[in-house]
């Protein structure tokens, strides 16, 4: 367990850096600043790209008419319009808004997927995957604990 947890953590460290040397995010903290705004939960999702459990977020299940935010930063990245049930356990879209995030290939399941984070603040939001509904085609799969809801 010690040694998977390790090899996680180095893999998501690695590809943290090489992300963030292609561009820098413009909101940016130390470890510990990150640490003190967020739960254990959050901080292992948004900054370890962990995964919550499914149906573990109120956001799943929400249908009000709002936007959805970056916990990290506030910034304003899907909107209630393209949200659907996915029927996941987790909160999914078939697009963001535009210029709000940025995606990445995440190898660290045997398989590449795309891995999407907040363009301002690159907290890691979740996956996009290519079974979703028009017009996209596109489901982002999002962790609710990187999101604030505003109606």
């Amino acid at each position: 367990m010690k040694r998977r947890k390790f090899l996680t953590g180095f893999i998501a460290f690695a590809g943290t850096r090489l992300y963030a040397q292609e561009a820098p995010f413009e909101i940016t903290r130390t470890q510990a600043e990150w640490r003190s705004m967020l739960t254990d939960v959050e901080y292992a999702v948004m900054r370890e790209e962990e995964t919550e459990p499914p149906y573990s977020s109120q956001l799943h299940t929400l249908t009000r008419a709002g936007t959805y935010h970056c916990k990290g930063c506030d910034l304003p990245i899907y909107s209630s319009k393209h949200k659907y049930d996915s029927e996941t356990g987790w909160p999914s879209f078939w697009k963001s808004l535009p210029e709000a995030v940025r995606t990445k290939p995440d190898n660290s399941l045997f398989a590449t997927r795309t891995e999407v984070h907040c363009r301002r603040c690159g907290s890691h939001l979740g996956h996009i995957f290519d079974d979703g509904p028009d017009p996209t085609g596109k489901r982002h799969c999002l962790n609710g604990v990187s999101l604030t809801f505003k109606p």
